[in-house]
């Protein structure tokens, strides 16, 4: 095999199975979060990506993850989102649809179902998992916010 051959070979594509996760990472009070591809597992440097787990009627604590990026992609369940200072604002996605989290943003992940478990997919814009846990007094009732496409408008 020639150099170039090896390197591709050991520097290439990497498949990470979904049953190897590492559950060793940055974690958030009622989540369970599990690293696929990050800096330490694949030498990842410009973002990250796992799985995130919230049991039925759970939601995280407050949290944002500094200045990096985050999607999340709803796989099953039914995710409600809040945010703002207070967590004020608030909307609700399902199965194949995208949550975009800028950076700094305080939120919180609810799982809005009472039986079933949501089950999420998260990739974050750097190789490092950055949460940081807020302690934030809640405003009882959210505003909702229903997207609108600033490209697409109806």
């Amino acid at each position: 095999m020639s150099d170039a051959g090896a390197r591709w070979r050991n520097d290439g594509v990497r498949v990470v199975p979904g049953d190897r996760l590492d559950p060793n990472t940055a974690q958030t009070p009622g989540m369970d979060r599990r690293a696929a591809i990050d800096l330490a597992r694949v030498g990842a440097r410009k973002l990250w990506a796992g799985t995130v787990h919230i049991h039925p009627d759970a939601k995280t604590g407050a949290h944002h993850h500094g200045p990096l990026e985050s999607v999340i992609y709803v796989v099953r369940g039914r995710a409600r989102m809040r945010w703002g200072e207070r967590l004020e604002f608030a909307a609700e996605a399902g199965p194949g649809d995208f949550i975009y989290v800028p950076p700094y943003v305080p939120h919180q992940e609810i799982n809005a179902s009472a039986t079933e478990v949501l089950e999420c997919v998260l990739v974050r814009s750097d190789g490092e998992a950055v949460a940081i846990n807020l302690d934030i007094e809640p405003a009882e009732k959210p505003e909702n916010v229903p997207w609108i496409d600033p490209i697409h408008r109806a």
